[in-house]
């Protein structure tokens, strides 16, 4: 047990106080009597820490951003797939305290070692504060926010069903202002897609450009050219366009 606490403390990167607590980090359920004596709790802990944190750096990098654009990076860098990629790769997963029956399997759920980055983010926090647990979250964090951000949630979604329209059908989309409402300093603008006679659905935004991004990428989602994963993810699935946010 010490090897593999001081293991751990080497792969954090944080010497703990109180190493019971970073036991109970890695003890999983099987290896436990009752589940109280488990990571359980922290991993519920971790959750809410981790999302703090993860909000906080999108709303500090991001200030353009409203909120459903950020709560769109937010859901990608908090799924149970970017924790599980997390945590492989510190190789948390291979610290876990695991029962018998857990240890015979030849692989691991994938959503035991997501669960165990947030059980660590817990002991982090409730052992060395929030600022450590910052501190230790963002140099992992950060790329995934800034991914997202650039390939997934601020993609150019014109640009997407421009290439799309041209391609596909021999077309280039219209956008119809249907409305706009607010003072002439602080317009709002209500947008919709046209193409091929069809009008798509509208959408409203801050300025005509944001509004005419946000009814692209609705467009782009009626025509099945976009879709999002399980893990929140935007994907587009057209031949020739292959990204992923």
């Amino acid at each position: 047990m010490d090897e593999l606490l001081a293991e751990a403390q080497r792969v954090i990167g944080i010497e703990f106080d109180d190493l019971d607590l970073l036991a109970l980090s890695l003890r999983h359920a099987s290896h436990s009597e009752s589940r109280l004596d488990s990571n359980e709790r922290l991993e519920f802990l971790g959750d809410a820490v981790l999302g703090m944190i993860v909000c906080e750096r999108i709303f500090e990098r991001f200030p353009e951003l409203l909120e459903g654009e950020m709560t769109k990076i937010k859901s990608t860098v908090v799924s149970r797939r970017t924790c599980a990629d997390i945590a492989q790769r510190l190789g948390l997963d291979r610290l876990l305290i695991l029962g018998k029956g857990m240890l015979s399997q030849e692989q691991l759920p994938r959503s035991l070692a997501a669960a165990v980055l947030e059980s660590i983010v817990a002991a982090v926090y409730l052992d060395k504060g929030f600022e450590a647990t910052r501190s230790f979250l963002l140099p992992l964090v950060d790329p995934v926010i800034e991914e997202a951000e650039r390939s997934g949630h601020q993609q150019n979604f014109k640009s997407v069903l421009q290439q799309h329209a041209q391609q596909g059908m021999g077309l280039s989309p219209i956008y119809r202002v249907l409305d706009e409402k607010g003072p002439d300093h602080a317009k709002c603008f209500k947008v919709a897609v046209e193409l091929a006679g069809r009008l798509y659905p509208a959408c409203w935004g801050q300025s005509k450009k944001n509004a005419e991004q946000q009814a692209a990428q609705h467009t782009l989602f009626e025509l099945g050219v976009l879709i999002r994963d399980e893990d929140g993810r935007l994907r587009i699935v057209e031949d020739g366009i292959n990204s992923e946010g």
